[in-house]
């Protein structure tokens, strides 16, 4: 079998390119079906996440592991809800969210022991794919439409979420300190759940060289994420201001 490996090495940019292929080809696909039967190829894989939660939960005998607190976990139950909803609050949300997974999937660091087949790695690799491209789908196709006015919410929803997981992080690390709960190797469990408490991969220690401490270090990533709604919305924020101006 082989193995997934380390970012950046050739098996792994081999999935990445064909994870690339899968969401283009897609498109494409979708492209050319009827409205209904695209936008329910839309609802289908917006659950690939549920269906990964689920496993994860069942499959390894350690549940508390795999609480769906980190971010593509949130994002996973999120996307149905939009993808039903159409909310716009909530797409936009989402339309940051999902760069969680594709960060997933490049800087795999923890996962780089999966072997390529297995179920661990499918598990992981197709829900973070699918949950990318159903996103970038609800807008291409017009379901939900960018909204500059949702950058305050979309960030503070944001904040909000990480500071409430890092409280679940801090709650469950005590009970399972106060209370000696292991896992299989016998070490007492310990959480990171959204990667409040250090980072795990290597994007993130570039924030924590900047800021050594748990919580706090990612709101270097806020700031990113500021910026990058800045760009993403810049057009949009252009087009609105020249109208105004013409219309006085």
């Amino acid at each position: 079998m082989l193995v997934w490996g380390a970012p950046f090495q050739t098996v792994h940019l081999i999935t990445l390119a064909i994870a690339a292929a899968l969401i283009v080809g897609f498109y494409f696909l979708l492209k050319y079906l009827p409205e209904r039967a695209r936008y329910y190829t839309i609802l289908v894989m917006s659950f690939s996440g549920i269906v990964a939660i689920i496993y994860n939960l069942a499959a390894w005998g350690s549940p508390l592991e795999y609480l769906p607190f980190h971010m593509c976990s949130i994002l996973a139950l999120m996307l149905p809800v939009a993808v039903l909803t159409r909310n716009k609050y909530v797409g936009n949300l989402l339309l940051v969210w999902c760069l969680g997974s594709i960060l997933a999937l490049i800087f795999s660091d923890a996962q780089a022991g999966y072997e390529i087949p297995s179920a661990a790695f499918f598990i992981y690799y197709i829900p973070h794919v699918f949950e990318f491209a159903a996103v970038i789908y609800l807008f291409s196709f017009g379901y939900i439409k960018k909204d500059y006015k949702c950058i305050p919410v979309t960030v503070g929803l944001t904040v909000a979420i990480y500071t409430v997981v890092h409280f679940i992080n801090l709650a469950l690390n005590h009970y399972c300190a106060v209370n000696n709960v292991v896992d299989w190797a016998g070490e007492v469990l310990t959480f990171n759940y959204m990667f409040s408490m250090e980072p795990t991969t290597s994007i993130f220690f570039l924030f924590w060289n900047i800021i050594p401490h748990p919580y706090w270090y990612m709101y270097c990533a806020v700031v990113v994420l500021v910026v990058y709604l800045v760009v993403l919305y810049l057009p949009q924020i252009i087009r609105d201001a020249a109208a105004k101006r013409r219309g006085k």
